[in-house]
């Protein structure tokens, strides 16, 4: 399983035999199912923007405690502290599109997953407590949004990609084809922090 929703199966149906020269007519590659991999449940949980919120759930702590010392009239080196709250709150909505994009790999239907992770945010930062929200704040208003909104983000499903849909190949045997059929792109590898020299 992995980190992000991913795109729909695609199976090969049967090519024709082959001609006189070798090679095997067109090849259709078509979809399985209208489904992905991913069950409901699954698309649910991996929806969830869980690395960013768990930054932001830092940062409210922060300035939570700010208001509840200082009241919401706090400076924060003399910026209201109120303001500072909405503009980590909307710092923290623009990383979660590029978290996404940043752990996507090759098979990932990332700009789905970074759409519906983005619109998730404000609900889960709301249901968190976010200072931003403060004056609004309702735990059964949080509750009801939450589970709504996780309920319907279930429901939505990466579509085919088109480029996979519909391909014709005509230039390779029927045996190439198929062995290259089986074979499994590699995952892209995305650059590691070496923390071990620090």
């Amino acid at each position: 399983m992995g980190r992000l929703v991913r795109i729909p199966n695609v199976r090969r149906l049967g090519a024709g035999a082959a001609g006189p020269d070798e090679r095997s007519p067109a090849v259709t590659i078509t979809p399985e199912r209208p489904q992905t991999n991913d069950s409901y449940l699954d698309r649910i949980a991996k929806y969830i923007p869980g690395e960013v919120l768990s930054f932001f759930v830092v940062l409210n702590a922060i300035l939570t405690q700010v208001v509840n010392t200082s009241g919401k009239g706090a400076l924060m080196a003399g910026i209201p502290v109120m303001t500072v709250a909405l503009a980590v709150l909307f710092t923290c909505m623009v990383l979660v599109p590029l978290f996404v994009w940043y752990v996507h790999e090759e098979g990932d239907a990332w700009k789905t997953n970074a759409a519906v992770s983005t619109i998730a945010f404000p609900f889960w930062a709301y249901a968190l407590g976010a200072t931003a929200f403060m004056d609004y704040w309702d735990g059964n208003l949080a509750a009801i949004l939450l589970a709504i909104f996780t309920v319907v983000s279930g429901l939505i499903s990466p579509r085919l990609d088109q480029s996979l849909a519909v391909r014709t190949r005509t230039d390779q045997p029927a045996g190439q084809e198929m062995a290259s059929a089986a074979a499994v792109p590699p995952r892209q590898q995305r650059p590691q922090l070496d923390l071990v020299g620090l």
